[in-house]
């Protein structure tokens, strides 16, 4: 079965998989998400053991980065 993608969906789609190029402060907060990442990184680093659970932590702590950073670069 083949299903139909409504405009909504189509233009969303379109601005999902479209390069967006930084505008006005949006450089500096990319800096300022991934900063707090990277302290928050550290002191996960420095509070557990190594494990997959930690391995774990810092991947979804990427995550967070990314969906921040796109939801900034693709919504304004």
């Amino acid at each position: 079965m083949k299903y139909t993608i409504d405009e909504k969906m189509r233009a969303r789609l379109n601005n999902d998989y479209t390069h967006h190029s930084s505008k006005n402060d949006q450089p500096e907060r990319y800096i300022l998400i991934r900063e707090a990442a990277k302290n928050l990184a550290i002191v996960i680093v420095e509070n557990s053991p190594v494990s997959r659970e930690q391995s774990v932590a810092l991947t979804l702590l990427d995550q967070v980065v990314m969906e921040a950073n796109a939801a900034i670069a693709r919504n304004e």
